[in-house]
C-alpha cells in the first residue's frame, strides 16, 4: 500500500448518511488505504467555501487528489463544493431528478431530513426502545416483559446486549436479553422470567474457541473462559434452543448489524430505519 487516500464525507446534516453510503462503496476496494474524516453541518455557503479551502489545501499536498462524498441537498453550496479539486461524488444529485422526474414533482431540497427531528413520534419510539433495552439488559427487570418485540437468550458474552441495544436505536424495536445460567443449561429450561414467552425468544450461540477467547479477556484463567467450559454451555444452550423451538444464529462470524437482519427476519419483526 502506498500514501493513504484520503475520504471527506460532507453533509448538511449529521453525515451519517454519506458516511454510510460512502463506506460501503469503499468496502469494496479493500487493498487501498483510506484516511477518511466526517465533515458535518457545511448548510452555509461560508463553511462550503471554508471546506474547498481545506480539501484543496490537503490536495496540493498530495500525490493523489481526495475522494468528497456529499449528500448535500441545496443547490448554491453543492456548486461551491463541486469547485474543489477532488473526486466529488454527489450521493443525491444522482437521484433526486430522476426520481422528481418520475413523481412529476419537486423535491423539498430540505436539509437534515434523514437523521434529524422530523417525525416526533419516531423519535420518540426510538427513545421508549432505548431505556426499554437498557432496563432490561442481561435480565435486570422483568418488568413489562410482555411488551417486548424479541427476547434475546444466550450463555454469557455471544453478543445479547449490543444486538439488542442496536434493534432499539437503529429499528425501534422493543428488545431485551436473558442469560442462559449453568442451572438453566443444567436443567435444559429457560429462565423462570420467560415461562409463556419462549415465542418471543431467539437464540445465540458462537464457537467455543471464539468464546473462550472474549471471556478471557474479562476473566482470563477462570473456568468461566476455560474452552471446557465454553464448548458446554454452547452445545447445552442449542440443546436447549431445539428443545423449545427456537430459532438461533452463531454470533462468531456475524457482525451485530448482520445478526440483527437475520433475527428481524426470522421473527418476521417490522423494520424501520430511523
Amino acid at each position: 500500500m502506498g500514501q493513504p487516500r484520503t475520504v471527506f464525507f460532507v453533509s448538511d446534516g449529521t453525515g451519517i448518511t454519506a458516511e454510510t453510503l460512502g463506506n460501503t462503496l469503499l468496502t469494496q476496494f479493500d487493498t487501498v488505504d483510506f484516511k477518511k474524516t466526517t465533515l458535518p453541518f457545511i448548510n452555509t455557503t461560508e463553511k462550503a467555501q471554508a471546506t474547498v479551502d481545506l480539501i484543496n489545501q490537503l490536495s496540493a499536498r498530495q500525490e493523489a487528489r481526495p475522494l468528497v462524498f456529499s449528500t448535500t441537498v441545496n443547490d448554491e453550496i453543492r456548486a461551491i463544493l463541486r469547485a474543489c479539486n477532488c473526486l466529488f461524488l454527489d450521493l443525491f444529485d444522482g437521484f433526486v431528478h430522476t426520481i422528481e422526474g418520475e413523481l412529476q414533482q419537486k423535491s423539498t431540497h430540505a436539509q437534515g431530513r434523514a437523521h434529524g427531528l422530523a417525525d416526533s413520534q419516531r423519535y420518540n419510539t426510538r427513545i421508549a426502545a432505548m431505556n426499554y433495552a437498557m432496563e432490561h439488559d442481561d435480565g435486570q427487570s422483568t418488568r413489562d416483559l410482555s411488551r417486548a418485540d424479541l427476547i434475546l437468550i444466550a450463555p454469557s458474552r455471544c453478543g445479547k446486549t449490543p444486538t439488542s441495544l442496536y434493534l432499539a436505536l437503529q429499528h425501534g424495536l422493543f428488545a431485551t436479553n436473558f442469560p442462559l445460567t449453568e442451572d438453566d443449561l443444567e436443567h435444559m429450561k429457560l429462565p423462570k422470567s420467560l415461562d409463556g414467552l419462549a415465542d418471543k425468544c431467539f437464540g445465540l450461540t458462537s464457537d467455543p474457541e471464539r468464546l473462550s477467547q472474549i471471556r478471557s479477556e474479562r476473566r482470563p484463567g477462570s473456568k468461566y473462559a476455560s474452552l471446557a467450559q465454553c464448548s458446554y454451555e454452547l452445545r447445552q444452550a442449542e440443546q436447549l434452543y431445539r428443545r423449545f423451538n427456537i430459532p438461533f444464529i452463531s454470533s462468531a462470524a456475524m457482525s451485530i448489524e448482520e445478526m440483527a437482519t437475520l433475527v428481524m427476519q426470522e421473527k418476521d419483526l417490522r423494520r424501520q430505519s430511523f
